[in-house]
Parts: structure tokens; sequence; C-alpha cells
């Protein structure tokens, strides 16, 4: 269960972690994104990953930093190139699964965002995964 178990917490997801340096596909549903898809075929799930000039683990470290900071959430799981957090939503508990992968070959943090329950999130995991990035480039400033 969650941060804050509830009805709209739902179960975690049995296929999180990284396989073949790879995050799982997104979800058909709309209340996803991830960076390690074809922009092309999928926009509407596409984003870009996190971006980091500089050391890897320097990077991997502001971006802890940054989670650790925000509302609402939990560290399910962290090492030396991959983190699972759930958020949960402030009003009924619904349960985000986010996971970041440190792809040092390719210099990018890639993120997966989804949302456990229902087809829609107002865009929450996209916002979520954008205002990590400003805070990494604010973090750098």
């Amino acid at each position: 269960m969650g941060l804050f178990s509830g009805p709209f917490s739902g179960t975690r997801p049995d296929n999180l972690g990284v396989r073949d340096g790879r995050l799982a596909p997104p979800k058909r549903t709309p209340n996803n994104v991830n960076s390690q898809i074809d922009r092309n075929a999928d926009a509407q799930h596409y984003i870009e990953p996190l971006r980091y000039t500089g050391d890897a683990r320097q990077a991997w470290a502001a971006l802890r930093r940054v989670i650790d900071g925000m509302p609402r959430v939990k560290v399910i799981s962290s090492d030396a190139n991959y983190l699972y957090a759930e958020f949960t939503s402030k009003w009924m508990g619904f349960v985000d699964d986010t996971e970041f992968y440190l792809d040092e070959k390719a210099g990018v943090i890639q993120v997966r965002s989804a949302s456990r329950l229902g087809r829609g999130d107002h865009g929450v995991n996209r916002e979520r995964v954008e205002f990590i990035r400003a805070q990494l480039a604010q973090a750098k400033a």
C-alpha cells in the first residue's frame, strides 16, 4: 500500500524496475509518461528524459534531494542507478508510481510516472516530472 493507504491507493504494479536497460512501457491509458518511448510513435506518453551535465553521481544525488523534498512521497527503492517512489495525491489518496533510471551511457536520467488507478490524471504525472526537471535545473544555477 502507499504512503496513506486508502480506497484509492491500489496495488503496487509487478512490472516495475529496469529490465535490459529499460523501464516498463507506458500503459494504454492517458495517465502516464515515459521517456524511453518513441516520441513520434506515442507523443501522448512521451516525455523528455532528465538531462544532466557533469558528474552522473552528483546529478543522481541532486535528484534524490529533490524527491526527498517533495510532499506526500515515499521512496520505496533506491540504489546506484534506480529510484522508485510512490507519490500520493492530497485529496483522495491516489498513488502514482514514479521511477528513475540513471542511464550513464546516454547521459540522461530516464523517467516513467504512472497513475495506479483510473484513466485520467489531469496531467499530474507530466507536471510532476517537469517540476522535478525545473528543480534540478535550479539546483545547478
